[in-house]
């Protein structure tokens, strides 16, 4: 009975280590940590792929329910941040207001939005919670954590819409007011989809001339800004490597545009912009996203543009969000780009997004923006808000600093 119940948990032991090792970078942070964070999330995905086959229940609602179900803290206020859940023109969002003691004065501003692939999260998760009150302590700070809406229960243009919504009347007068926000020192800000929303939201307010208020500065966190190449180098450097697989990404972006998931292996081979869908405005879009150029050597490596002759006809026209600047940022005019304010955009060696953050900050400065680009040789995607226990990592608390202190320097 005893050799038994040795030799299972032997074969248990050895089946869970299959699971979780993965070979990874050798230069990526704290390996092991990342293979652990990694299997809780591929275990999570399993769970919710089964319960989708069972037809149950979409599993993208059943893992953002698990994750949420986990995650979420109500609104807590201590003895430096006051925190309450509110709402600006309709669209959820907490507030974290620093109470530090001192003379009453205006403080700076932050519009923060949370990452998760347009279909995850909340800003009401522990890990944002956790990073808007630093943030409130550390500037001596306002920070709004929008909720915009998800999918699969809204698509593009939706999330845009709520974040524009959202940004129009945090920055009225009578808001800022109430908040005790100064005017000339407000920020936008997000990670992942959530810098996708920041810059494609900058870019519409620097635009709006019926907007007095304007954002100070603009901080991004390895943003998404583009669907039209999932083959950059970036993308093809990293394509297996946690926590944002290629083929998750393209996920996320089919579910923001309202597209059929069996479109993921068009849109990984690139099949959207193959030579024979040859349209102008395709041509036109690729050209403002050639990484041969916008690139460094550095970044490039050995890898070479993947430029299909055939692609999947009638592909573009089923997902016209590929060509749209509010969908994709780094797809914008240069008359457009060199509007938006200095920026910070924060950028991971081990991220399939890596390449998007990059070419969108050589973009940036061609057009005379002031751009300081903090990119992380150990980092990998989502790095930043796992600078707290359980699931901490030094470069996500080193991230976390060095943003933060960016903030506390331009804002």
């Amino acid at each position: 009975m005893m050799r038994s119940a040795v030799l299972g948990a032997v074969l248990l032991a050895a089946a869970t280590s299959y699971y979780i090792y993965l070979p990874l970078p050798s230069a990526v942070a704290e390996p092991w940590k990342l293979m652990l964070l990694d299997a809780v999330f591929r275990a999570m995905m399993h769970v919710c792929n089964l319960v989708q086959d069972l037809g149950l229940a979409h599993n993208t609602r059943v893992l953002n329910y698990m994750v949420t179900l986990v995650e979420v803290r109500g609104p807590q206020s201590s003895e430096s941040v006051r925190v309450t859940d509110t709402s600006f023109e309709g669209v959820q969002a907490r507030v974290f207001e620093s109470t530090l003691p001192g003379p009453r004065r205006l403080k700076r501003g932050v519009v923060y939005f949370h990452g998760g692939g347009w279909a995850l999260g909340s800003g009401r998760m522990r890990s944002y919670d956790l990073l808007c009150r630093r943030m409130a302590e550390d500037l001596d700070a306002v920070i709004i954590s929008v909720d915009y809406r998800l999918a699969p229960e809204v698509h593009f243009p939706e999330p845009y819409n709520d974040a524009l919504r959202a940004c129009r009347h945090i920055l009225t007068a009578e808001v800022l007011a109430l908040l005790s926000v100064d005017p000339e020192r407000v920020a936008v800000s997000g990670d992942s989809a959530g810098g996708n929303l920041a810059a494609a939201v900058a870019q519409q307010l620097a635009l709006d001339n019926s907007v007095s208020t304007k954002f100070k500065v603009q901080a991004l966190i390895y943003p998404v800004l583009q669907a039209l190449d999932f083959n950059t180098p970036s993308y093809q450097q990293n394509g297996n490597v946690p926590i944002l697989y290629r083929p998750l990404m393209a996920r996320f972006w089919l579910e923001y545009l309202n597209g059929d998931l069996k479109l993921v292996p068009s849109l990984l081979a690139n099949n959207h912009t193959a030579v024979n869908q040859g349209q102008e405005a395709v041509v036109a879009a690729k050209a403002k996203m050639n990484w041969t150029n916008l690139l460094a050597p550095a970044f490039q490596k050995h890898y070479k543009p993947v430029a299909p002759c055939l692609g999947t006809p009638g592909l573009l026209e089923q997902l016209p969000g590929l060509l749209d600047v509010r969908a994709a940022p780094l797809l914008a005019e240069r008359e457009v780009i060199k509007l938006v304010p200095p920026s910070y955009i924060m950028t991971c060696e081990h991220d399939v997004l890596r390449d998007d953050g990059l070419m969108y900050a050589r973009r940036l400065e061609e057009a005379g923006v002031a751009v300081t680009s903090d990119h992380y040789a150990e980092g990998f995607h989502g790095c930043m808000v796992f600078g707290f226990w359980p699931a901490r990592f030094t470069v996500g608390m080193q991230s976390m600093r060095n943003y933060i202190h960016w903030l506390q320097q331009n804002l």
